[in-house]
């Protein structure tokens, strides 16, 4: 037997982590170097996919590759193989024209290359296998993919192939399957391999993805021989499906395409058939898992549109969905006749089109700059004018109701018709007749369809909910009435259908076989009307009432007050009604008006029976509203009183409301309302109308002024003092000692050292007079300007000495006050006059040290004062 220059290894068994879910994928690879000694030379690569950082127990390090007989499946031997490169593949870029981000690692590679591979000259030639344990779980095509394993195989043609297939290069594959895939969108993903012998051709099909190994011996030291089992496929996929009949591949480009299945993991394994002068010499598989995300491609889509029917004006819209903000669109809608109006850059434009045609309308859907461009287009049928509609006739189960199709078109010709009769008892109620018939077989209600087409594409569905009856549809046109003898009176009924008709009694009537018959009956008699419908039969009466007079009462005669309304009545069994005079009345041929009059009148009203009438009448009294009168209008200040001064000539009065008021039961209270306030006085008389008269006085309150002189404040002598009276629009200052203007908001001050202190008192009025006061203390310190500050304080919030603050005398304002503590650190600052200190920081309560202040202000000359000092803290 001849030798094999292989180096022979055999692999420890691998702990328990090592059947841990991770292959995904992969393919062998081989290239012819020669012949020595007789032997075949070659180098084998198996490239191994896994998921993204796997785990020690994973990795294995070095491996077998088994070499079996091809021929006859015996195993030859095992090679032992190192990892020659390891690398991660994945994306570093964010595909723009995808939604989310596609940044992230996809594969963890591993490559395992024998660099020499020495075989003897055989006719079978040989098989190349790894087997590994086991595919990620979770694969949507695969049956419990996490317990599945995976066999790497490829085999090297024999002599017996001829076309020294012996000394053939497989294809090979470039290792960048970074593909973002789509679930429920339009995909590519090439397969494409490359053959480094000029002559040979290669075809691409999908194929089984191959099992091998198993959970309790995840990584078998040497692989089992062929042939080799399918994994278990979950349906509806399998080798030749796997992503399901939607995806499919080029046999001459290896370009998977097609609409991705939903989202999730899929094993895709292609096998390329090698062809040399049309002889196959050769398979080699690669197999991937690709993955399929909820995301986006940006997409033109055009569905199919239906020819339309109803007018010129068109909708459009991209019917791929999930585009990304920021798509541009760019539409033509196939009429360069209409100009401009020919394009649009909407996402859902409309287009009204000039005239009836076809139209192909064409999208074009792009990001910013153009990128990620697609296109789609149709064609757009434009023939407006169709009109779908039928009628019938029928009313009772037991007959055939008959539909006549009223369809009607403006361009093409009617040319089909499918009607769905709605009963429920069977399937054949159904129709392609354009004026079928159909009897139903109960009753009930029915909702009848049709379907129509015309010659130009249009389709449109009739939908009419029928009433089958039980009985014919037979309906009176009243039910009960009255005549005056000897009038007469026609009687009508009327059905859906068809039938005839026959009354009863034959006495005083005259067509009796007639919807219609005149009866002029001399006494009250029931007429009975009979309806057969091809012997389906109604029943149903109608009572001619007969009297000799007509009987009329009108109500009584009444009193109202001048210019009310009231409602006029009657009894009586009168069918028409007539009152005069017309004018003031609502409706004067009803039996109850509404009149309105100023004056007294007499109103006749007059029923009727046919030639029957009868009168009657009544007198309507009117008397005038008492008349009131609540005063002028008056304007008062803010919580002052107005007297009112009422009068009225009825008998007796009242004032609404009462509250504010200090006597309601005179005429001329005082009120003192709050707020403005309407006061009603309401007078009532006893001559008959039994309403009040009443007028209305509005008692205007001012709002209140509110004065405000200033807050006690203290100078020194020679330093003027700004006031600022505020409140209103008047001002008076007492007393007018040492003020420059005592009639004005805002004086100035100034004060010698014969002063002390002095209190003024502000009185403000506003425009209407109304006044309010208020006072200000201005004390007089006989030093220069300085800022005073205690030596010490006591924050226990006794209300004594709880704050460290300035008190400012002469100055014009204080630049800060700052309050430092031993170690330096600023506890408090302020820049505001008598605001001070708590003695703590940042919430927490201080204890008993001492502190350093510093205080800058300028006094009131315009000169800068610097002081600093200590206090101490008590507790």
């Amino acid at each position: 037997m001849k030798r094999f220059l292989l180096a022979i290894s055999f692999l420890f068994v691998l702990s328990a982590s090592s059947d841990a879910a991770h292959i995904k994928g992969g393919f062998f690879t081989y290239r012819y170097l020669g012949i020595s000694g007789g032997n075949l030379q070659y180098t084998v690569t198996l490239t191994v996919y896994m998921i993204c950082g796997p785990s020690q127990g994973q990795v294995s390090d070095p491996i077998n590759f088994s070499i079996f007989n091809a021929a006859t499946g015996q195993f030859l031997q095992d090679a032992s193989v190192g990892i020659t490169s390891r690398f991660d593949l994945g994306k570093t870029y964010d595909e723009p024209c995808i939604t989310g981000n596609q940044i992230a690692c996809y594969y963890t590679v591993l490559v395992y290359e024998l660099p020499l591979l020495e075989l003897p000259v055989t006719p079978g030639g040989y098989t190349i296998a790894y087997q590994r344990c086991c595919r990620i779980g979770g694969i949507n095509n695969v049956a419990a993919s996490g317990s599945v394993g995976n066999t790497f195989a490829i085999t090297i043609p024999g002599t017996s192939v001829g076309q020294n297939a012996e000394a053939n290069n497989s294809p090979t594959f470039l290792v960048n399957d970074t593909a973002v895939v789509c679930a429920n969108s339009f995909f590519q993903y090439s397969f494409q391999a490359s053959d480094s012998d000029p002559n040979d051709s290669l075809a691409y099909e999908f194929c089984d993805a191959i099992g091998g190994a198993s959970q309790g011996n995840p990584a078998p030291v040497t692989a089992s021989g062929p042939p080799y089992s399918s994994v278990p496929y979950n349906s509806p996929f399998s080798g030749s499906q796997p992503m399901g009949s939607g995806v499919t591949i080029d046999p001459r480009t290896g370009l998977i395409s097609g609409v991705a299945p939903t989202s999730g993991t899929y094993v895709v394994c292609v096998c390329v058939k090698e062809y040399r002068n049309g002889v196959l010499i050769g398979i080699t598989r690669k197999e991937l898992h690709v993955d399929v995300g909820d995301c986006n491609p940006l997409q033109a889509r055009l569905d199919p549109k239906p020819t339309t029917c109803d007018g010129f004006t068109v909708n459009f819209q991209n019917d791929a969905l999930g585009n990304p903000a920021g798509t541009e669109y760019h539409w033509t809608f196939g009429e360069p006749s209409s100009g401009s109006a020919d394009t649009s850059l909407l996402a859902t434009p409309t287009h009204t089109y000039a005239d009836t045609g076809v139209y192909t309308v064409k999208l074009r859907v792009a990001l910013a700059g153009g990128i990620c461009a697609d296109s789609a287009s149709f064609q757009v049928r434009v023939f407006p004018g169709f009109f779908p509609g039928f009628e019938y006739i029928g009313s009772c189960f037991q007959n055939p109701f008959r539909f006549r199709d009223t369809t009607n078109t403006r361009y093409g010709v009617v040319n089909s018709w499918r009607w769905n009769f709605g009963d429920p008892t069977t399937t054949s109620d159904i129709s392609s007749l354009q004026n079928p018939q159909w009897t139903y077989a109960g009753p009930g209600l029915k909702t009848v369809s049709l379907i129509v087409t015309n010659s130009k594409g249009c389709v449109d569905t009739a939908n009419v909910e029928i009433d089958v009856l039980d009985r014919p549809n037979l309906t009176l046109g009243f039910r009960d009435t009255l005549i005056c003898v000897p009038d007469n009176v026609q009687l009508n009924a009327a059905t859906t259908g068809t039938g005839t008709f026959s009354w009863t009694p034959l006495t005083n009537i005259t067509n009796p076989n007639t919807a219609t018959p005149t009866v002029n009956p001399t006494s009250t008699t029931r007429y009975y009307v009979n309806l057969n419908e091809n012997g389906c039969f109604a029943r149903d009466s109608v009572e001619v009432r007969v009297v000799g007079f007509v009987t009329l009462q009108a109500i009584n005669d009444t009193t109202i007050c001048q210019g009310d309304e009231i409602q006029l009545n009657a009894n009586s069994d009168g069918l028409q009604f007539n009152w005069t005079p017309v004018a003031n009345l609502d409706n004067p041929n009803i039996i109850n008006p509404i009149a309105t009059t100023i004056d007294t009148t007499r109103y006749f009203i007059t029923a009727r029976i046919g030639s029957c009438t009868a009168t009657d009448f009544v007198d309507v009294i009117t008397v005038p509203y008492p008349v009131a009168n609540a005063g002028p209008p008056q304007t008062i200040c803010y919580n002052t009183s107005a007297q009112l001064s009422g009068s009225h000539d009825g008998s007796s009065f009242f004032w609404t409301p009462t509250t504010y008021l200090n006597d309601p039961t005179i005429l001329n209270p005082v009120a003192s309302p709050p707020r403005t306030t309407q006061f009603v006085l309401s007078s009532l008389d006893t001559k008959g109308c039994p309403k009040p008269g009443r007028d209305t006085v509005l008692i205007t309150v001012n709002p209140r002024v509110r004065a405000f002189a200033g807050r006690d404040t203290s100078v020194i002598v020679g330093q003027p003092l700004q006031f600022g009276g505020t409140g209103g629009v008047n001002y008076v200052w007492t007393p007018s000692s040492y003020l420059s203007n005592p009639t004005i908001a805002n004086p100035i001050g100034l004060y010698g050292a014969e002063v002390d202190s002095i209190r003024y008192k502000l009185v403000v009025r506003d425009a209407a007079g109304c006044p309010d006061s208020a006072t200000v203390k201005v004390t007089v310190f006989k030093t220069k300007a300085y800022v005073f500050v205690p030596t010490a304080f006591t924050p226990n919030n006794d209300g004594l000495n709880d704050f460290i603050a300035p008190i400012a005398v002469g100055m014009q304002r204080i630049n800060y006050f700052s309050i430092y503590n031993r170690w330096g650190q600023l506890v408090f600052t302020t820049t505001v006059n008598g605001r001070g200190w708590d003695g703590r920081i940042s919430g927490a309560v201080q204890t008993t040290g001492v502190f350093v202040w510093m205080v800058s202000a300028v006094d009131y000359t315009g000169k800068p004062y610097f002081q600093k000092g200590t206090v101490a803290l008590i507790r």
